[in-house]
């Protein structure tokens, strides 16, 4: 079962990544940037679940704050570039 967990997690970040590379606007590829992310937070956290080990919990922490910072930081500058004239 958790062969098929990190499997369907792998298969969503690809999809994530031909968004990324396709997207026709930047709030397309941060959107596929932050499912990416959100992929390998899943994945991790299976692993994590499977092996029984806390030392990824760490690590899913700071990539969720990593990844939040960024969505916002991005979506901040998305916001001003659209108000210039």
């Amino acid at each position: 079962m958790i062969v098929i967990a990190i499997a369907g997690f792998v298969v969503a970040a690809g999809c994530a990544g031909v968004r990324l590379l396709i997207g026709p606007g930047l709030a397309d590829r941060v959107i596929a940037l932050d499912v990416a992310l959100i992929s390998l937070m899943g994945a991790i956290a299976t692993h994590a679940a499977d092996s029984g080990d806390t030392t990824y919990l760490n690590l899913l922490v700071v990539i969720a704050i990593i990844g939040f910072t960024a969505t916002v930081a991005a979506s901040r500058f998305i916001e001003h570039e659209g108000a210039r004239p």
